[in-house]
């Protein structure tokens, strides 16, 4: 990785356009967070591999709340700048061209870009998701899908089932795309469905049935 390339797509995740879908405080406490943790990385010179500091020393070094230095490192997680290892801790992650978070950001930030098209636009990636992964799954991964169905309408369960349907249908792009939005729409709203939904969701993707897929939308 340049990492050039990974400050270029911090750059533009931590654009002015990131609070114009809301003015609420909060947001623009996670827009000041996202400058200082680059301004962080820009000063320590840091690479892909090395480790960033915790929470709670982000915290008590940036003076903001841990809930706020949690946001942030999310945001930067789905956009896969960054990864979380259980019981290490959080580590800079390669920069992978697929991502394209230069564009992505120009398009989605834009001040006419309102909340309900990015709200939309996840939704038709998820829609596409499933109908591409139809056919195209093994009894194996079936079989985890459905222990992955959410229930009560969890967002994180929601999250890994999709990203479970990007990941093994060797979509990187799209799975980009959507994860960049996800960043973004999941501090306003997060589309989940109804337990019912999901249940739907797989058996139509056991019956092989488009047009099942098609009638959850």
């Amino acid at each position: 990785m340049e990492k050039g390339l990974w400050l270029f797509s911090l750059n533009f995740v931590t654009m002015k356009g990131v609070c114009s879908m809301t003015h609420t405080l909060d947001e623009k406490v996670y827009e000041g967070v996202l400058e200082q943790i680059k301004a962080y990385i820009e000063d320590k010179k840091l690479e892909p591999g090395d480790k960033l500091p915790s929470e709670r020393m982000f915290s008590e070094l940036l003076q903001v709340g841990r809930s706020s230095i949690r946001e942030a490192l999310r945001a930067l997680e789905l956009l896969g700048l960054i990864e979380t290892r259980r019981g290490e801790g959080t580590f800079m992650r390669a920069y992978r061209p697929y991502h394209m978070v230069g564009l992505l950001s120009k398009f989605l930030l834009n001040n006419t870009r309102t909340r309900e098209e990015l709200l939309a636009a996840k939704q038709m990636l998820e829609k596409e998701i499933l109908i591409l992964s139809i056919g195209q799954l093994s009894s194996e991964q079936l079989a985890k899908l459905q222990l992955m169905l959410p229930e009560a309408c969890n967002s994180e369960d929601h999250l890994k089932l999709f990203t479970y349907l990007f990941e093994e249908s060797h979509h990187p792009l799209l799975l980009s795309m959507w994860q960049f939005i996800c960043g973004f729409t999941h501090t306003v709203h997060d589309i989940t469905y109804s337990d019912d939904w999901y249940r739907r969701m797989y058996q139509a993707m056991i019956k092989q049935s488009k047009e099942q897929m098609y009638s959850l939308f």
